[in-house]
Formats: C-alpha cells, sequence, structure tokens
C-alpha cells in the first residue's frame, strides 16, 4: 500500500495540464496577477530594499529578474526570496481557507525557475505548477482541524508555504515521484516561523523564504538528495506542527478534484492583516450611521468605541507605533476608518499613524471577544459601535466583507486593483503587458515573457529610492 508522502510525490508528478478545469484556470489567474500587483507596489517597501541590499552579495551564473527593476538580476534563489518578500511586505496579498497565504510561496519561486530552465516552459505548465503548489498546500491544511481557525502559534505560509513552494517547483522541473516526495521532506526541514514576528519586518520574510526554500529543496531532490520517505506520515514528521493531525493520501487519478474548484480565495482591498477587512466595512458603516443622524463626523463628541471581534492576540494592537503594528491592529483600521472614511495604502504611514486625533480617537477604544464571534475566517463576524457624548449609539455589524471568498471582488476591480498598485513601478506598457499575459496565460508559448513586462518601470530613477509605507 502507498504511504502518504509517497501518494503526494506521485500525484506531483503524475498530475497534467488536462485536468485543469475551467473553473480552477480562472481562479489561479486571478490569484497571480493579484499576486504580481501586491508585489510590484511591495518593491517600494523599506523591508524589501533590506531584503534586496542582503540578496545582492550573492552571485551566480543563472540570473533571475527582480520584480520591477530595469536592470536587475539575482541568483534564482535570491530573486524568489526577494519578490516573495515583495508580496506580503504590506499584507496585501490573498487568503485562504482554512488559513495561509497561498500565492506568495508559489509564484516567485516559478517565475525565478522559469528564467533559467534551457526547456522555457509554457503558460500552461506555469499554470499546472502554480496550481500543485497551490492543491498541496490546501491538502495539508486539511490535515488538521487546527487549521481553520485564526493562527496562534506559527504563521501558516512558513509551514505549508514552504511545501507548496517545493512542490511546484518539482513539478516544473519534471521529478520523478520519489524525487518530489524528497523535495517535501527536504522542505519540511525549512518549515515553521513563530508568530511572535507577526507584526514586524520580519513577517514578510516568511513568504520569502517559503519561495526561495522551496525551490532548493526541489533543486537538492533532482541532484539527488533525500529526505525521510514517510515525512507527511509521521507525526514527529510534518505533524509536529499541529495538535490533531490526521494525514491523507493524494490520488491524482480518478475522481481527482482540484481544492481550489471548491475554496476560493480572498482578495484585499487594505493592505492588512485579513481580520481588518471586517472591522473596517463595519466602521465605515457605523460612521454613515453617525453622520445620517447628526451631519458630521466630530471627534469631540465621541466619548467611547467599542469593538466587537474575535480573539486574536497578535491582531490586538492597542496602540500601533509601525506600519506592521497598524496592519495587525483591529483598533488602529477601526479609527483610521472612522477618521478618514476609508482606509488606503497610505493610512499606514508613518505620518498618518502618528496623527494625534488617531492616538486620541484609539484612547476610547473598547474591545470586547463576544463568545459567539469564532477565531476563523469562514465564521467571524466585526461589530463596531460609536457612543457620542449626547448619549447615542450608532452600531455597525459586517458578517462578510467584498473580497472575501462567499462575496469575491469582481474582474474589473481586480484588475483595477492590480493596475493602481502596479502602476506605481511600472509603465503603462508594462501594466498592461502582465495583464495580458496573465489573461491568456494558457496559451502562452513562453511563460518567462512576463519577466519582460515586470521589468518596464516607468522611470529608472526611483528604482533608487524607497518609501516606508
Amino acid at each position: 500500500m502507498m504511504g502518504i508522502t509517497e501518494s503526494f510525490g506521485a500525484a506531483i508528478h503524475a498530475l497534467n495540464t488536462t485536468q485543469l478545469t475551467d473553473g480552477v484556470i480562472n481562479r489561479s489567474k486571478r490569484m497571480m496577477l493579484d499576486t504580481l500587483g501586491v508585489g510590484l507596489l511591495g518593491t517600494r517597501t523599506a523591508v524589501f530594499n533590506k531584503a534586496l541590499t542582503y540578496s545582492q552579495l550573492f552571485t551566480c551564473e543563472e540570473r533571475s529578474s527582480v520584480w520591477g527593476k530595469s536592470e536587475m538580476n539575482l541568483p534564482p534563489h535570491y530573486a524568489a526570496f526577494v519578490n516573495g518578500i515583495a508580496v506580503h511586505s504590506m499584507d496585501f496579498d490573498d487568503t485562504w481557507h482554512p488559513a495561509t497565504h497561498p500565492s506568495g510561496a508559489v509564484l516567485p519561486a516559478l517565475l525565478a525557475l522559469a528564467e533559467t530552465l534551457p526547456s522555457r516552459p509554457s503558460g500552461l505548465d506555469l499554470l499546472l505548477a502554480f496550481n500543485v503548489g497551490i492543491e498541496v498546500q490546501g491538502r495539508l491544511m486539511r490535515f488538521s482541524r487546527e487549521a481553520y481557525n485564526i493562527p496562534e502559534r506559527f504563521h501558516p505560509p512558513s509551514v505549508v508555504g514552504v511545501m507548496g513552494s517545493a512542490a511546484a517547483s518539482a513539478k516544473l522541473l519534471g521529478l520523478s515521484p520519489a524525487q518530489c516526495s524528497h523535495a517535501l521532506a527536504i522542505a519540511a526541514s525549512s518549515a515553521g516561523a513563530p508568530l511572535a514576528n507577526a507584526a514586524t519586518q520580519t513577517k514578510p520574510l516568511h513568504i520569502g523564504n517559503a519561495a526561495r526554500r522551496g525551490l532548493e529543496a526541489a533543486q537538492l531532490a533532482q541532484i539527488g538528495l533525500e529526505g525521510n520517505p514517510a515525512i507527511l506520515d509521521m507525526h514527529h514528521g510534518f505533524g509536529v506542527y499541529y495538535k490533531d493531525y490526521s494525514p491523507s493520501a493524494m490520488a491524482a487519478s480518478g475522481a481527482f478534484k482540484w481544492i481550489l474548484e471548491e475554496q476560493d480565495v480572498a482578495f484585499k482591498r487594505i493592505p492588512a492583516h485579513l481580520g481588518m477587512h471586517w472591522v473596517v466595512d463595519a466602521a465605515l458603516a457605523a460612521r454613515a450611521k453617525l453622520q445620517n443622524t447628526i451631519g458630521s463626523f466630530d471627534l469631540s463628541q465621541i466619548r467611547r468605541v467599542t469593538l466587537r471581534v474575535p480573539p486574536s492576540k497578535y491582531v490586538n494592537c492597542p496602540l500601533p507605533v509601525t506600519e506592521h503594528q497598524a496592519r495587525h491592529s483591529f483598533q488602529f483600521n477601526a479609527c483610521s476608518a472612522l477618521l478618514d472614511d476609508k482606509v488606503s495604502v497610505a493610512s499606514f504611514s508613518e505620518a498618518h499613524i502618528s496623527r494625534p486625533a488617531l492616538r486620541e480617537l484609539l484612547s476610547k477604544v473598547k474591545v470586547e471577544t463576544p463568545p459567539d464571534n469564532q477565531p476563523s475566517f469562514d465564521k467571524m463576524y466585526c461589530e463596531v459601535e460609536i457612543e457620542t457624548e449626547q448619549g447615542h449609539s450608532h452600531a455597525a455589524r459586517c458578517d462578510t466583507f467584498y473580497g472575501h471568498w462567499r462575496k469575491p471582488l469582481s474582474q474589473r476591480h481586480l484588475v483595477e486593483k492590480f493596475s493602481f498598485n502596479a502602476s506605481s513601478v511600472l509603465c503603462t506598457e508594462g501594466v498592461e503587458g502582465v495583464v495580458e499575459v496573465i489573461g491568456n496565460i494558457e496559451r502562452v508559448t513562453e511563460c518567462s515573457v512576463l519577466a519582460l513586462y515586470l521589468r518596464m518601470t516607468s522611470n529608472p530613477q526611483e528604482e533608487l529610492h524607497c518609501v516606508n509605507i
């Protein structure tokens, strides 16, 4: 009887392009486009530039593109590393259920690898490898009920993301079933990152490391390095990450169904932790009720703001002082929405975070965690109640925000988000080129053509600057 790890290796090897359904192709193209957009925007951040400075210390004969940099190349592992960091640098990338950021660990690895392969993979090859990497993550997360909740101990992309990157890279490299299994085993020894680093500059490195280490694992397996062939079968293997680990085999034939077909991803409208989208929408609705009653939003008239949110320590940050803390703060995002009637990329700048009016409003916030508010991106809600000095109360609740898998972003809004993000770095030809290539990726002869458009910067001089957002 085939073991679980062996079944994964066999499935990674055997899955083929004829098994890609229209639904999976459509969803994965949306994921790719969004990932490239937030990654391009992320090349303007301080954490990306620090990682890039470090990565430029390394050289090798094989070179891959750095997104948004017209004249810069890095060894493929480091290109995957910095581009992965860019994707998650503003917490603007897609989120799946069970909770993880699936695309950022996979796409940077594949695009870096594709540029170095003599076979020049097609767009369809890229689509298949991408979906293999996404599928492996989805399967692994379903080995545990614990994984369905908002994380408490480790950041999920650091665990399942590196496995997805290894699987996707192994597929693009055309590894044998045994080599695919060993790639997973090797990658497992690079898995894991504590949640304590969530609201810091180190969190984006979780995605960058997952992309890089997964690619390395596949290439090490390709040259014969071996790991434990039962890494997924064992509680002291991949099971160390979950208290209720219950693995099952993966079959690539018969009635195979992609998890992405059944479970869509969430696309973010603001660059912050996914939970912030509920509290922002609730705050905006409560603000509108207040304005409809008194005609304006007057900070001096606010006595208290109560947030009813699910219990989660790492997104409960009462007085954030950095952009990364602000992206993980129910309090900050609710108050920004109340003050400005919106939350945007600029909301997380140092100038916005340090505003006296914002600090004053934050001091009036009270957080409650009702017992019926479950810490799950599929079941949670957020309620915002504004109490005035006159004794009036205005409350609103958000159960599902626009962009959630139950209320997906329209294609028009997804493309608008990409174009806004990408145009901060690329010229019009580059932006339109990426949209065109991804929109027709299954018919593209060489997927590495993407690299040409990802390097079409709007102004080469802008590459010398970075902004702390």
